[in-house]
């Protein structure tokens, strides 16, 4: 998978930000960082600070369960990704993380692009803060999933 120069320095900083606040690498030092994020198995998604944030990367993984294309991934507020009515919680973990900048239980309930639900179990849930402590988003991995009929 190709990505633009801003995006994989979105992705060291996502990287970056994890290590930081965890304490443990995200990826091993000698990969091609773009890269094994996009292989990874479990789902990794990020988003900006814009107003209404949106999202700027998710892997493989996480456009099967959203069943979306990186180019429509990429231009969906992150907000669309719960249901309306599990909004709230979704504001409630968004307040959470940015009080305590990394959270590693999450568990909540997510859409797809075409209605199908699922449940995200133990996902952690990170701020991207550079060296500075400047916040340019947030980023979540999970690997634990169940479909919701």
């Amino acid at each position: 998978m190709l990505f633009s120069a801003d995006v994989k320095s979105r992705l060291r900083l996502l990287a970056e930000s994890y290590e930081r606040l965890s304490g443990r690498p995200l990826a091993p030092p000698s990969a091609d960082l773009a890269t094994w994020l996009w292989n990874h198995p479990a789902a990794i998604v990020a988003h900006g600070t814009q107003a209404d944030p949106v999202f700027f990367f998710g892997n493989r993984t996480a456009l099967g369960l959203f069943e979306l294309d990186l180019e429509a991934f990429t231009r969906l507020p992150s907000r669309l990704s719960a249901e309306s009515m599990l909004r709230d919680e979704r504001e409630r973990l968004l307040a959470r993380v940015t009080a305590h900048n990394i959270i590693e239980d999450y568990s909540g309930v997510r859409v797809s692009s075409t209605g199908h639900r699922f449940r995200i179990e133990r996902a952690t849930v990170w701020n991207l803060l550079d060296e500075a402590g400047e916040l340019h988003g947030q980023a979540a991995l999970f690997e634990h999933w169940t479909p919701i009929s």
